[in-house]
């Protein structure tokens, strides 16, 4: 039986890494994971008990394609409460994780063949989830100086129907302020290219509020999700934020590509939202692990690194250590018991010489994982 052109696209890598990781703990081996942008902890108890109750009480069957109309509200206020935006609920749809989100934001935006720009080291998917849809992912190579972040000059001439930026960002870790989103919209516009912001990674800042595009324009598209600062990555529930007259749009693809989220996922997250102070508490684990690895890494050998402005990343320039990031990261499992992600999986072109190391787990685990890629590195000399 033959396969579409459209299924031609590229493993992640980061996954292959995990199945990795796995067989050798299934051989006994303990592992320290720096490879998968999963937070240790699980959902918020408050989520687990609103959960409880809903098993016991609701058949949680399905719920309209937008989602949990409660929930939409309470996302809406989440806004308000973080950025000052004064946001209309109905612009806000639940989505199964940011996964649907981006889904739908490419078959609603795009016709097949149209260039979507993504910056270049970036979140993989993006590329492959275009490439299945028949649009065109062009790679958008980011500047050191500019923290690996898209700038408004890198749109010239790129003939773009959409640019996609993501601050957080993953890999890197680096944040686009106002003045810098701000550029970026203008030039998008310039362009007459739809502009998405992934702000999945909101919530997980260490020393300045990141910022939404939804305080700068209504002509955007927003996605968020559960996963990152709500500590809920398997419950697969996220959101996205479009413009009003695009509602009904996104609504008629999502009713018949996935109906509606899962419901025992939209009743966990809403009550997730009133978890502030474990939240809070999650992220200070976080902080304390970033600043482990800001003071561990150089100390390891891996001295070409930026400190992240939020999520829970650091990306390494080790282009003095090797050029196949591949095998390194290989090595490193193999020899130090560390699973880290090879900068292939963000960059196709640059990332044979970078690696991205998570410090999402316990402070324990990273201390230990530390330790490890020391005496590791200390070996290789």
């Amino acid at each position: 039986m033959r396969n579409s052109s459209r299924s031609s696209v590229d493993p992640f890598i980061v996954m292959d890494v995990m199945e990795a990781a796995r067989k050798a703990e299934d051989a006994g081996r303990h592992i320290i994971h720096m490879e998968v942008g999963q937070p240790s902890t699980g959902a918020p108890s408050g989520a687990l008990k609103a959960l409880g109750n809903a098993l016991e009480n609701n058949a949680l069957g399905y719920t309209v394609a937008l989602g949990l109309p409660e929930l939409r509200q309470r996302i809406a206020r989440l806004y308000g409460d973080w950025y000052n935006v004064d946001l209309n609920p109905e612009r806000v749809i639940v989505t199964p994780g940011s996964s649907g989100a981006f889904l739908l934001s490419f078959t609603a935006l795009f016709d097949s063949g149209d260039r979507v720009g993504i910056g270049a080291p970036g979140y993989p998917s993006y590329r492959q989830i275009l490439k299945a849809l028949g649009l065109t992912p062009v790679d958008i190579q980011t500047a050191p100086e500019n923290r690996l972040q898209p700038v408004a000059a890198d749109l010239k001439g790129l003939d773009l129907a959409g640019l996609m930026v993501a601050s957080p960002a993953n890999p890197t870790g680096t944040m686009l302020d106002h003045a810098a989103m701000g550029a970026l919209i203008e030039a998008a516009r310039g362009e007459g290219a739809s502009f998405i912001s992934d702000e999945i990674y909101h919530g997980l800042e260490y020393e300045a509020k990141a910022v939404t595009a939804l305080q700068l324009t209504d002509e955007a598209y927003v996605i968020n999700s559960f996963s990152k600062f709500f500590s809920m990555t398997g419950w697969r529930v996220g959101w996205m934020v479009v413009p009003e007259d695009h509602v009904r749009v996104v609504e008629r693809i999502a009713q018949n590509m996935f109906i509606c989220a899962p419901h025992a996922s939209q009743v966990a997250a809403l009550a997730a939202m009133d978890c502030e102070d474990e939240l809070r508490g999650n992220l200070a684990v976080y902080a304390k692990n970033r600043q482990l690895m800001l003071d561990g890494l150089p100390k390891a050998g891996f001295t070409r690194i930026a400190p992240p402005d939020g999520a829970f990343y650091v990306y390494a320039d080790v282009s003095d250590l090797t050029a196949d990031s591949r095998s390194f990261a290989a090595e490193i499992l193999d020899k130090a018991g560390v699973a880290v992600t090879p900068g292939l999986d963000f960059d196709p072109v640059r990332g044979a010489t970078t690696l991205r190391f998570s410090y999402a787990r316990s402070t324990a685990d990273i201390e230990e994982g530390l330790a490890r890629l020391e005496t590791f590195m200390a070996s290789r000399d």
